[in-house]
């Protein structure tokens, strides 16, 4: 009789559930593993020999055929030497215990029988949980991250001894649930603070940009800074995360997914609590941007999911890059498909750019000339086009600062960040109670059929948005997006109804660029 082993495998960030099928039988000894194992699965042959027999267990001397099932589904990864180890060990009544029904195990085994930390536990836990498995046996660094999952029974193991010890006496305690339950109910009941940022109180001026990246934050909005080298473009977005709003327990989780499959996550503190703010360089791929890859894996964007993904020196990306963000940008998700497979990953982030006019920086400048013609001006803004601009609701330029503004002193009092976070929550209450239940969280994500019921203009506003749609020949999508921008910037002022200073400042700042 064969041994069945339950384990399972990550497709992008879906979960499959796979049976390890172990046989022996009378033939030259040697391990044959099918059912589409990758080269890191081919080589557990030798770990897990290595493993058994250090362990002090015997490896059978026999033919060993080894099936992962379903054979159809790609399998990546060395965190199938357990099952595997665990399926020999079970077929050779080593280990006695025989119902593994709603039992499944994942891990990577070292040459001594102890198990080594893999990436992916998390959702590999939340996705056995749905397919009704009920214990799942991990090594023991993951096992914090794995009992996040609640209901799900976790045995964090160190080596392979234990596990058979606690199979054939019921020995291993589950130690770790307990903790990791106490984390999450404190983690849901305090309000987490954005540490490690710059704050805002130590950006000199820009009270038009600090208002900008307030109504950004509170409604979710794209943004594009324009303006001279050394004008604090980079500082203002150093200061961004402080201001962002915390982390709900459902987005903590979804995020902690990704960066748990992509193998970002710290073991110490498995529970990812505030929002990211991915930097990227211009000389990024587009692969890089929005993942993919022989074996599909997130890109920045998916890692910048619920939080920001930052573009500092916008026009100097290629135009092949910023162009793939445009899908992002509209549906929140990235879809990658291949000949073979078709993913989707979430990529709803707030875009967060800054750019000098020209390629000398100083055009438009008060201080200096700028030297560049007008040819390398519209080469250099060519880069950005409409579709892309039409997607971003914020254009502001960021002037240099004056000689007042530079020499303030600095014991002059600056609105701080906790004080202008403070605001951005109160915006966000409003929007999760007034969309609840419509599984969208900002005012960015309205569809066309929920601005026509949430974005209801007086005669005034409506009068207003009309001449700025003809004078400044904005689109349909712009147009929806000043939509949405106008009903923040109400929000920020806890007013109900939109009207014509709210649709004014939102004009403004479509009409930077």
């Amino acid at each position: 009789m064969i041994s069945q082993i339950l384990t399972a495998c990550i497709t992008g960030l879906d979960v499959y559930k796979i049976l390890v099928e172990v046989d022996v039988n009378n033939s030259l000894p040697g391990v044959s593993i099918v059912g589409l194992p990758d080269i890191a699965i081919s080589e557990a042959r030798e770990r897990v020999r290595s493993a058994i027999k250090n362990s002090g267990y015997s490896f059978p001397n026999q033919k060993v055929i080894i099936n992962l099932a379903p054979a159809d589904i790609k399998k990546i990864g060395s965190g199938y030497d357990l099952p595997i180890a665990i399926g020999i060990l079970a077929k050779e009544g080593i280990i006695q215990y025989t119902d593994f029904s709603t039992t499944a195990f994942i891990g990577e085994l070292s040459l001594d029988g102890s198990l080594r930390s893999i990436t992916g536990v998390l959702p590999i836990a939340a996705g056995l949980q749905k397919h009704g498995i009920k214990t799942l046996v991990v090594p023991y660094e993951n096992a914090k991250e794995a009992a996040i999952i609640q209901g799900l029974t976790i045995y964090g193991a160190k080596n392979l001894n234990e596990i058979v010890e606690h199979f054939n006496t019921k020995s291993l305690q589950h130690k770790l649930m307990e903790t990791v339950k106490i984390n999450i109910n404190e983690f849901m009941q305090q309000e987490t603070e954005q540490d490690g940022y710059f704050d805002f109180k130590d950006v000199k001026g820009q009270q038009k940009a600090k208002k900008a990246m307030e109504i950004a934050a509170a409604g979710a909005h794209n943004l594009l800074m324009s303006g001279s080298p050394g004008s604090g473009k980079t500082l203002l977005a150093k200061c961004f995360p402080s201001i962002l709003p915390p982390l709900s327990f459902d987005e903590s989780i979804e995020l902690t997914k990704i960066y748990s499959v992509k193998g970002l996550l710290n073991l110490n503190k498995p529970l990812i609590t505030t929002r990211p703010f991915r930097n990227v360089h211009h000389t990024a791929s587009s692969i890089g941007i929005t993942g993919g890859g022989t074996n599909p894996a997130p890109g920045e964007i998916t890692l910048a999911h619920r939080g920001v993904l930052f573009l500092d020196e916008f026009a100097e990306f290629p135009r092949n890059v910023l162009e793939v963000l445009r899908q992002p940008l509209e549906d929140g998700k990235i879809v990658i498909s291949r000949a073979k497979m078709r993913l989707e990953f979430p990529a709803d982030f707030i875009l967060l750019a800054a750019m000098n006019p020209c390629p000398c920086g100083y055009l438009g400048d008060t201080k200096k000339q700028c030297t560049c013609n007008e040819h390398q001006i519209k080469q250099y803004r060519s880069k950005l086009s409409g579709p892309l601009l039409d997607r971003i609701d914020i254009i502001i330029d960021v002037p240099r600062l004056t000689l007042d503004e530079l020499t303030i002193n600095s014991n002059d009092e600056s609105e701080n960040s906790k004080t202008i976070r403070s605001r951005v929550v109160t915006a966000r209450n409003i929007q999760l109670e007034r969309y609840k239940g419509l599984g969208i969280y900002t005012n960015s994500e309205l569809t066309p059929k929920l601005i026509k019921k949430y974005c209801q203009l007086d005669t005034e506003a409506l009068s207003l948005l009309k001449n700025a749609v003809m004078k400044f020949n904005i689109s349909a999508r712009a147009y929806d997006r000043l939509l949405k921008l106008s009903r923040t910037i109400a929000d920020l002022a806890d007013s109900e109804t939109i009207t014509a200073a709210h649709v004014a400042q939102a004009v403004q700042y479509r009409s930077s660029f």
